[in-house]
């Protein structure tokens, strides 16, 4: 058997794909290019038996790498689909004391909200109270008003007096009368 370049392989490769076609007439032509390539080659059956053997690995050792492969990736995948779980878990359990928490809080605000109309009412309520008293007090200012303006003109007369008195004491008065006659 003559030592095939991999273009060859590829080309013959390709040929019995053919073979396997589903059409009849595409099957039969490869099939018979095949042949006449073996003729031409000088290939038996039995060489091409071997070139097959040679081209393709071992099948055993390549299953149990594979399968080693696999049992590895598959336990892996179990390890992370654990984690996975795991974390899902902690999710959960964190979603659901969020969920507790926020329930809280929202009663809270309830009470909160219902305490601030309680205050708002209360605020409104002594601001009438406050205006109605403020409304009641103003006579009493205008009294107090008429008072102090009166005890002022009071003083007032009270100091003139005490001034004119003061100041004929200290100077005394003479009679002009007697220099108009």
């Amino acid at each position: 058997m003559s030592k095939m370049d991999p273009r060859e392989i590829k080309i013959l490769s390709d040929i019995l794909a053919l073979v396997l076609e589903d059409q009849q007439g595409q099957s039969d032509s490869a099939l018979e290019a095949i042949k006449a390539r073996a003729r031409r080659d000088g290939i038996t059956g039995g060489a091409l038996k071997n070139l097959f053997q040679t081209l393709a690995p071992d099948i055993d050792r390549l299953t149990a790498a594979r399968t080693t492969r696999d049992e590895a990736e598959l336990r892996a995948q179990e390890n992370t689909l654990q984690i996975l779980r795991v974390q899902l878990h902690d999710r959960g359990e964190i979603l659901n004391r969020m969920e507790h928490n926020l329930r809280i809080v929202r009663g809270n605000n309830e009470n909160l909200k219902s305490q601030l109309h309680l205050a708002q009412a209360a605020n409104s309520e002594l601001q009438s109270m406050l205006s109605m008293k403020m409304m009641d007090s103003r006579y009493p200012r205008l009294m107090i008003i008429f008072v102090a303006v009166a005890a002022g003109l009071l003083t007032g007369i009270a100091g003139t007096q005490l001034f004119h008195l003061f100041y004929t004491a200290l100077h005394p008065v003479t009679d002009n009368a007697r220099y108009l006659y």
